[in-house]
């Protein structure tokens, strides 16, 4: 299976296809970056066309986004989650037009199939997507999160496989 993770963003949108195996990889992985002065509606432009460029060069059994995070009380991050939402709707009409599914995992789901610890911090799982993968480098935060939501993908659908194999009486363990 290959999957695109992106990690999506209006001005640096993380990206990274990782395929499944014995051992998952990571065949190549960055981050698109526009300058802030570009008017939003270019860079949206923009990010479109390079998703539906990385869907018809890697051709991907899926796509795999992280959610935004809002928060809560004082904490909310409004603002950047309405960008975000801008930067998530152009990467469902990419896969939607290329017929290829969308799966949506929120911080703590990809933090907890990466690292086992739904609180990790950044650096924990940018070292353990790193080691996971078999990269001979950290890659900067953007690439690492996109990276992290293919391989949080990978991991979710090898236990949903597990769980629907079925096993005939008589063979059980």
């Amino acid at each position: 299976m290959r999957v695109l993770g992106i990690d999506p963003g209006t001005v640096a949108m993380g990206y990274g296809l990782v395929e499944s195996g014995p051992q998952p990889e990571a065949d190549d992985y960055g981050v698109v970056r526009l300058p802030r002065s570009m008017p939003l509606e270019e860079r949206l432009y923009q990010l479109h066309t390079h998703i539906l460029n990385m869907i018809n060069i890697f051709r991907p059994d899926a796509v795999a986004v992280e959610e935004p995070f809002v928060g809560r009380g004082e904490r909310q991050f409004i603002g950047p989650a309405i960008a975000v939402g801008q930067a998530l709707a152009l990467v469902f009409i990419g896969a939607a037009s290329q017929n290829v599914p969308v799966f949506r995992y929120s911080p703590a789901q990809i933090k907890l199939a990466v690292t086992d610890y739904g609180a990790a911090t950044k650096e924990q799982m940018k070292q353990t997507v790193a080691s996971t993968l078999g990269l001979h480098e950290v890659p900067s935060s953007d690439a690492a999160d996109a990276l992290c939501v293919g391989l949080c993908h990978l991991i979710s659908q090898q236990a949903v496989s597990a769980l629907d194999r079925t096993i005939p009486p008589g063979q059980e363990r």
